[in-house]
């Protein structure tokens, strides 16, 4: 920070451009007029330019010092306000935890997986949803307490990482009204007859389903992909199509959504990560999303 000048001289200055003279800023300071009037001069001589000069029976601003009141409102008004706004930081202190979350994680299952510290009081939850490259490297300078994934963390020969396995959810196919009795008829064959919504490559358990559908011959028409499952699930409750997902969040989905179960995907299964970096002190929220049954 700058020490050109002292502050308590463009504080004197303030409040003298405030109260128009040196006698109304004196009484206002319960000093002296010599006193407020040389810690004035000082800052002048500290900046090398005139802030006042006489006008009638009192001062006026010159440019410079117009200038320099504008900065000085800002420093000052922000200073007044200052106590108050630690008081109320300091009354109602906030456990932060910041959280990454992998974009091919469904954001249903996001909600379950926090679900271990969402009632801790004064809980400040800040997620981060993003790339995984871009997720560790956050991870790795600190920014981010832990990132979630449906994937574990890739090596990285410089970054000390841990994958938490944090459980796994089987998967089956839901759809809206307008197609769910279709396609509940001589399930799986059915999904051939009508439109299907997938989420895209960046989600694991995308391949898996893909190797499903050969399995049971099913050459599906594909009407959307989607690297967000939120939007994934609102196109597919207006009806564009039906749809897999965690059978972990079926309540909430039918709560949110409307459709119904189709049918189980046998064999495929979403699975849920915690990664961690080396840290002398492990947050103690991360701790408790790790001890998650």
């Amino acid at each position: 920070m700058s020490r050109a000048f002292n502050y308590r001289h463009l504080y004197y200055f303030w409040v003298v451009a405030k109260e128009g003279s040196m006698s109304g800023a004196a009484a206002r300071l319960d000093m002296a007029v010599q006193t407020v009037s040389a810690q004035v001069r000082e800052l002048e001589r500290d900046l090398g330019c005139e802030l006042l000069r006489p006008a009638g029976r009192g001062l006026a601003l010159t440019e410079a010092g117009v200038v320099a009141l504008r900065q000085a409102e800002q420093i000052f008004q922000l200073g007044e306000a200052l106590p108050e706004q630690v008081r109320g930081a300091a009354a109602a202190p906030a456990v932060r935890l910041a959280v990454g979350i992998a974009d091919g994680l469904p954001k249903l299952e996001v909600q379950r997986l926090l679900q271990p510290v969402l009632e801790v009081p004064d809980l400040r939850l800040l997620c981060h949803e993003g790339e995984m490259a871009d997720l560790m490297a956050e991870l790795a300078v600190h920014k981010l307490d832990v990132v979630l994934s449906d994937h574990p963390a890739p090596f990285h020969p410089h970054v000390k990482v841990h994958s938490h396995a944090l459980g796994t959810s089987k998967v089956a196919w839901y759809g809206a009204p307008r197609w769910w009795q279709l396609a509940s008829e001589d399930f799986p064959a059915s999904l051939q007859r009508v439109p299907v919504l997938l989420p895209t490559a960046h989600s694991m358990v995308r391949v898996h389903i893909d190797h499903w559908l050969a399995q049971h011959g099913v050459r599906p028409r594909i009407a959307g992909e989607f690297e967000d499952s939120a939007l994934l699930e609102t196109f597919a409750g207006a009806g564009l199509g039906v749809f897999p997902s965690a059978m972990a969040v079926q309540e909430h989905l039918l709560q949110r959504t409307p459709v119904k179960c189709i049918g189980a995907c046998e064999g495929v299964a979403e699975h849920y990560y915690a990664v961690t970096t080396e840290r002398k002190v492990v947050h103690p929220l991360v701790q408790q999303l790790l001890r998650r049954d």
